[in-house]
């Protein structure tokens, strides 16, 4: 699905350990005009944030090392980037799965499988400036 590209390079760091949905999101957001860096597990998550200092995350919730809800909380209690807004996905989709994701500090919870249009939409409505 195809939308208007953002007005600036928008950074956007995509963490999920399956090879899949990752080159899907990456291509995604990359075929719709954002810059994405990816990791793969939680340290690497949060090692790229402090060095790249994206714009927004994508961030799976089940991951090796630490998880994303690990992850999220971890990089909202840091200073430095706890403004960075973040999504996480996630195919875990009962109500306290996402609870616990919005108490850590998510922006936004998508459930896996999510389309198109509402990762898109979601990007765009944390990353686009009045």
């Amino acid at each position: 699905m195809w939308q208007q590209p953002p007005t600036h390079q928008t950074k956007v760091l995509v963490v999920d350990d399956s090879w899949t949905y990752l080159t899907f999101v990456a291509s995604l957001l990359t075929g719709n005009g954002y810059n994405v860096i990816t990791a793969i597990d939680g340290d690497e998550a949060i090692e790229k944030t402090m060095l790249e200092r994206p714009d927004c995350l994508v961030l799976d919730v089940v991951l090796p090392r630490q998880n994303g809800f690990q992850v999220c909380r971890k990089l909202k209690q840091m200073d430095a980037v706890r403004h960075i807004p973040i999504i996480m996905v996630s195919s875990k989709n009962t109500p306290l799965d996402r609870h616990w994701g919005m108490q850590q500090g998510a922006d936004i919870y998508l459930e896996k499988p999510f389309t198109e249009g509402d990762l898109l939409a979601s990007v765009r409505s944390l990353t686009t400036k009045p």
